[in-house]
């Protein structure tokens, strides 16, 4: 009996690997996320995008950005005083 390479088996931990011709047709690589929609008693798998776009706005960051100006005018100023305690 020839070797169907569209096959693959359920693990005990109910894993299965999607055959790499499968994989090949979808595009998908490892990290890659699919999902699994069910109609009429089949199962297909989709791929899921994870474009950067489609997530830009969803993270934020814990603090609001350096105002570089204001950093480096106080940096000079504190040189200065320093430089100034120097010479006197």
């Amino acid at each position: 009996m020839p070797k169907n390479s569209n096959r693959s088996a359920l693990t005990k931990k109910a894993q299965v690997t999607i055959p790499k011709k499968i994989r090949s047709f979808l595009g998908l690589r490892p990290g890659d996320a699919v999902e699994f929609v069910v109609r009429h008693n089949e199962v297909k798998i989709v791929p899921l995008s994870s474009d950067l776009e489609g997530n830009f706005g969803k993270v934020f960051p814990n603090k609001k950005p350096e105002e570089f100006n204001i950093i480096r005018s106080l940096t000079e100023e504190q040189i200065a005083k320093e430089t100034a305690n120097e010479v006197h």
